[in-house]
């Protein structure tokens, strides 16, 4: 009997193990193909294909510096508006709202996480363009337009678009993940700071220090997410492959010309160029997101360690 429990033990793990193990070589395999198939675009251009900014697949050149400008901006756009709403509202979650308030705002939070990013593009492109063009674009310009960002064509579809549609979908996860940082500090910090005196504001302010590297890493992982987005993008920014200091003009970035070009990728260089850009795309979201979670584990590991103490 103990035999074939034994047996049976060492089966189990057996599959556990294979399970695990897979991933990572779907993973290895996955990086694999992309280097094979980015071989003739490196063999041509090299590292300088990365910043080479000229895109023209019928004279056979390519670079991929306005890609990169473009997912840069954008996702450093949709980070500049998404992290302060989020920010407040995880705060208000946590340290204002009453329970009966917080759960349902939470779960509208969470709601819009599952929202498909074609309805957020579809009411990018019906909704929010033609707000941006007729009302925001004008008072904008009209005001501050002497900064080279607000200058230009009001389409109502450009990088400034794409960076609101952005901010969208990426304000339910790092609203998620900051709640879950704060609800991590542990509440004896709290009862401490009130203990001597600090007001409700003062003690919010505390608790955010102490899950600053938390809150750090949800703002990587929103990285993450807005670097990694693909149709909502595709369909408002206006896939143009140029580098414009004007948030009103049309861009491109690595996701959406992955979406809007491969399958017109018959020439094995152009296809070559488009792999290796998904290649970079590959591992710039590996790198962030390795950095937010070793982030929002440093903060699980202090809130532990306070908790034996």
């Amino acid at each position: 009997m103990a035999q074939s429990s034994t047996l049976g033990d060492k089966v189990y793990r057996t599959i556990l193990f294979a399970a695990a193990t897979s991933i990572l070589l779907i993973v290895a395999a996955v990086f694999y193909m992309m280097v094979q198939s980015s071989m003739p675009t490196l063999q041509r251009f090299g590292i300088g294909f990365l910043w080479a900014s000229e895109w023209n697949p019928s004279q056979e050149l390519f670079g991929a510096l306005p890609f990169i400008y473009g997912t840069v901006v954008s996702s450093i756009l949709a980070l500049l508006i998404a992290v302060p709403i989020s920010l407040g509202i995880a705060v208000f979650l946590v340290e204002q709202a009453p329970k009966k308030i917080a759960k349902p705002i939470a779960f509208m939070i969470e709601l819009l996480a599952a929202i498909p990013s074609v309805v957020y593009g579809l009411w990018g492109i019906f909704v929010l363009a033609p707000f941006i063009r007729t009302y925001l674009g004008p008072v904008l310009q009209d005001n501050l337009g002497f900064l080279p960002i607000f200058q230009g064509r009001l389409t109502g579809i450009g990088m400034l678009t794409g960076g609101i549609i952005l901010a969208i979908m990426i304000t339910p996860i790092i609203t998620a993940v900051v709640r879950d940082v704060l609800e991590a500090v542990p509440n004896t910090q709290r009862e401490a700071a009130l203990a001597l005196g600090a007001t409700k504001w003062e003690t919010t302010m505390i608790v955010l220090g102490n899950a600053a590297s938390g809150i750090a890493g949800a703002v990587v992982l929103g990285l993450g997410r807005a670097v990694g987005e693909t149709m909502a993008v595709t369909m408002v920014i206006g896939n143009s492959p140029q580098i414009t200091a004007s948030l009103f003009e049309p861009a491109y970035t690595i996701a959406s010309v992955l979406a809007a070009n491969f399958a017109d990728a018959t020439d094995e260089l152009y296809l070559s160029a488009l792999i290796e850009m998904a290649l970079v795309l590959f591992l710039v979201t590996v790198v962030i997101n390795g950095l937010a979670k070793l982030l929002i584990m440093s903060v699980a590991g202090r809130a532990n360690a306070s908790k034996h103490t």
